[in-house]
């Protein structure tokens, strides 16, 4: 019997599990070396933090690391608790483990040329002790090169990772949503995107009509009342069709989560249902030319107005799905003389649907379109307001000053909803990758049975296992209630790179084809690129993860 038919069950649930507690253990180690440069005082030093950023970073991708094999090994353990733990995933964890722990001991990418290794925070030795516990050793000793072949094999027989969850109402909800996505819009996706087609509107009423739109809304103003773990699965299955479907919901998803948290009970009682049951489609208005993730330097201007109403002048860029939009959030300076965040106020603005010839028939708001290479269907576009006018009522929760950090409440969502997308645009990826390796034959044989090809397929599944549950566990605490923004930002970090990491590698499966726009991966390595970009971008989601670990 080889290492691989032992290594299974029981055994590898609980040495998985030791394992990722001893990462906990060298994780804290790299955590204490980069405090030591930037902590002072109990507090971080923002310029020498500044100074520091490829050591804060690499920690913050340490400790995502981290949290990923933990969320993993507790998925496992649940799994072999109810006797489902099938073959295939303990293949899948095998693959995952092994590759993540040997990043972690030897050299970790944040980036396609950037590699943080232990030596740069004097834990060359740490390192050496870690791969050398038996638990790590246990996965980092062996090649596995059986079991990368046993999992694509089960791969090519029609096994998949196993993704049902805890409780019925959540895999129904997944099988209706995967459904549809397979019948409504994964069949035309491509066509879609090829044309830059907005989704069509009939697809959007039946997302509106399966409650897209309104999962965490109380069912009080016309929603499902879900948590974010719903959410996940909802958003995952329709990126995975197209990741246009899955980014529908998103600004209902920050729409709504805004005026639930910080608006009026006016503003809740008349905007929730709407953005519930889809008449209204949100478009968030918070980006701007130059400034980017510094929201502290936002210049659009609201001036209140003596009847109590408000104009809004200045411009906007990168807005997603605006001019079909019929309410808009937006992030303004009220108070000129207030510096930074402190004078931002949140505004809800319903306006116009734009119709073809005529995108923004809002008088004080024009706007144009910006080309984009992928994530279409929703279409991108710069925004100039000269006296837009905004009602009185439209101050969100009739409090000034308070814009960033009524925005920030919904950040935590917002980066799980966007993990959650990226793992749906990676399983499409490695989809993609499977079929197309199965049925490319090369010197007399699929190229499946090629090693390299396989190994991809193979690493391409353990990371979505690993990328997924790393999501589904900040859905958890945020719907237990529990501070996770640090959980998100790690879990969107991950999720992010796993899927242009599956998607490229599946795109290189396709060799010539896959850069021939009619494949549809060509759509898909597109769509990937951008998740490392928004709501957040990588180098900013390290950054927040950094100073969120140092300071807890």
């Amino acid at each position: 019997m080889g290492v691989a038919d032992a290594f299974r069950g029981e055994r590898l649930v609980e040495t998985a599990a030791a394992a990722a507690a001893a990462t906990g253990q060298f994780v804290a180690q790299a955590k204490a070396r980069v405090s030591q440069s930037v902590v002072r005082d109990g507090r971080i030093d923002p310029d020498e933090l500044d100074r520091k950023q490829r050591s804060a970073h690499g920690f913050a991708w340490m400790a995502t690391l981290h949290e990923c094999l933990s969320a993993t090994a507790a998925w496992a353990e649940r799994r072999a608790a109810s006797g489902q733990l099938n073959r295939l995933s303990e293949c899948a964890l095998i693959v995952g483990f092994s590759e993540y722990l040997g990043q972690l001991a030897g050299g970790l990418p944040m980036g396609q040329n950037e590699v943080v290794r232990p030596a740069e925070y004097g834990l060359a030795h740490a390192a050496r002790d870690l791969v050398q516990q038996s638990p790590v050793a246990a996965f980092v000793s062996e090649d596995w090169a059986d079991v990368r072949a046993e999992l694509a094999q089960l791969l090519t027989e029609g096994e998949r990772l196993d993704d049902s969850l805890d409780g019925d109402t959540l895999d129904s909800i997944r099988t209706e949503i995967r459904r549809f996505a397979d019948e409504k819009v994964l069949p035309k996706a491509h066509a879609w995107h090829l044309a830059d087609a907005l989704i069509p509107g009939e697809v959007v009423e039946e997302m509106a009509a399966l409650g897209v739109f309104g999962i965490c809304i109380d069912p009080e103003f016309g929603g499902l009342g879900l948590g974010k773990l719903a959410m996940c699965v909802v958003t995952e299955e329709l990126s995975r069709a197209w990741i246009a479907a899955g980014s529908l919901g998103t600004r209902s998803e920050i729409a709504g989560e805004l005026i639930a948290l910080a608006g009026t009970e006016e503003q809740r009682q008349y905007f929730l249902p709407k953005i519930a049951s889809g008449e209204f489609l949100p478009t968030a208005v918070f980006t701007e030319p130059d400034t980017g993730s510094d929201l502290g330097s936002l210049r659009t201007r609201a001036v209140r107005q003596p009847d109590g109403s408000w104009r809004l002048s200045g411009a906007k860029t990168w807005i997603t799905h605006a001019s079909r939009s019929d309410m808009m959030t937006v992030l303004a300076r009220s108070n000129p003389d207030a510096p930074g965040y402190g004078g931002l106020s949140m505004f809800i603005a319903e306006k116009p649907r734009g119709v073809p010839g005529d995108p923004f028939p809002a008088p004080g708001m024009t706007g144009g379109e910006i080309g984009v290479l992928g994530y279409r269907g929703m279409r991108e576009y710069d925004l100039a307001f000269d006296g837009f006018a905004i009602p009185a009522g439209g101050l969100l929760g009739n409090v000034e000053g308070q814009g960033f950090k009524q925005l920030m409440r919904t950040f935590e969502g917002a980066r799980i909803q966007t993990a959650a997308r990226a793992v749906g645009v990676a399983r499409r990826a490695l989809e993609l990758g499977l079929s197309y390796a199965m049925e490319r034959q090369q010197f007399g044989k699929p190229i499946v049975r090629f090693p390299r090809i396989a190994d991809k397929l193979a690493a391409m599944t353990a990371e979505i296992l690993l990328a997924r549950e790393a999501t589904y566990a900040a859905a958890r605490s945020k719907d237990a209630g529990r501070r996770c923004d640090i959980a998100a930002g790690m879990a969107k970090l991950i999720a992010a790179r796993t899927a242009w990491s599956a998607a490229d590698a599946a795109l290189q499966i396709h060799g010539g084809n896959g850069y021939a726009l009619e494949f549809e991966i060509s759509r898909v390595l597109c769509d990937a690129r951008i998740l490392n970009i928004f709501e957040g971008a990588a180098e900013i989601q390290a950054h927040v993860v950094a100073r969120g670990l140092l300071l807890a």
